[in-house]
């Protein structure tokens, strides 16, 4: 599974884009602007890394549930070529 929601230079793009804010004499107003675009953004990061995180999760569990099926296959499949070989060698000793 490949994961297209993920993309780490998105992100750290956005982090560092936390200070390429303009250059203005601060005053109460652009202190807070500044401020607001801050949070706006954060709370912006914030809602797109828990839905990534919440793709993770379910990638995972859907990969770990392979993961056992494939599992108990291949102990499926040891059981039989187990049994094989005792049936291959009990003709051996029969013949």
């Amino acid at each position: 599974m490949e994961n297209d929601i993920f993309d780490r230079d998105d992100a750290s793009a956005e982090v560092s884009g936390f200070d390429d804010l303009p250059e203005t004499p601060e005053t109460p107003q652009t202190g807070l602007a500044v401020l607001a675009e801050r949070v706006e953004r954060l709370a912006r990061l914030s809602e797109r890394l828990d839905r990534e995180n919440q793709a993770l999760c379910e990638q995972l569990a859907e990969l770990r549930l392979e993961r056992d099926a494939l599992f108990e296959k291949n102990e499926q499949s040891r059981a039989r070529i187990e049994a094989m070989i005792v049936r291959l060698r009990s003709l051996e000793q029969t013949s």
